[in-house]
């Protein structure tokens, strides 16, 4: 079992996948931080600094809270509309920059596929099998 064991991890596709996701965690933590502490400040700038995370309903009574925060820790059953159109809002937000980056990353690697140098010249074949019989018939009739 360990011997299989020992296969299946030395197996190619299960280290590429190793290396994918911790290149993706770390990909992740640079979005995050674009969308976080660069994007939204200036997206915050045009829409007036908008935030509906405190946007909810209280299913359990009267809405006596200040905020989601207090409602959920009061134990409040809580409809919280706001949490989840801000978090629609920063998935479309960390989309569109995953997106860009995929797309500049592809273009980087076009423009490296073009710059590749031409393959060398192919050596020319040997002689042909015309070429070959012709040879032997001259060097029959020069021998006769």
């Amino acid at each position: 079992m360990l011997n299989e064991f020992k296969a299946f991890i030395a197996k190619g596709n299960v280290m590429d996948m190793a290396v994918g996701i911790i290149v993706g965690a770390a990909f992740t933590a640079i979005v995050k931080s674009m969308v976080d502490d660069l994007l939204n400040p200036i997206i915050g700038l045009f829409t007036g600094g908008v935030d509906f995370t405190n946007n909810f309903w209280v299913l359990s009574g009267e809405n006596t809270f200040d905020s989601l925060e207090a409602a959920r820790e009061a134990g409040a059953a809580v409809f919280a509309y706001g949490a989840f159109i801000m978090a629609v809002f920063n998935f479309l937000i960390i989309a569109f920059v995953v997106f860009m980056l995929v797309r500049f990353v592809n273009r980087a690697k076009d423009s490296l596929k073009n710059e590749e140098p031409a393959p060398a010249e192919e050596k020319p074949a040997g002689p042909t099998q015309l070429d070959v019989l012709l040879e032997i018939r001259d060097s029959l009739k020069s021998r006769a």
